[in-house]
């Protein structure tokens, strides 16, 4: 049976990471964060992020941390 991803919307993104919602698109453009998905059509339209690519990137924030600090 296939796994069923969440999707998150920015806010909840935000709260999770800690991180603005400007700091977070910063990233998304320079490729440090995981980009979000096309929730429709339209250019404009809502978007989401894969709820297991930002934990994710929230373990390896915390790895490289613990490596940092060794």
């Amino acid at each position: 049976m296939a796994t069923i991803e969440q999707l998150l919307p920015m806010k909840r993104v935000c709260e999770l990471t800690s991180l603005s919602k400007s700091e977070i698109e910063r990233r998304i453009e320079s490729k440090a964060f995981p980009a979000r998905v096309a929730l429709s059509k339209h250019p404009r339209g809502r978007k989401a992020f894969v709820a297991s690519e930002v934990h994710e990137w929230i373990q390896r924030q915390i790895e490289m941390r613990r490596e940092r600090s060794f």
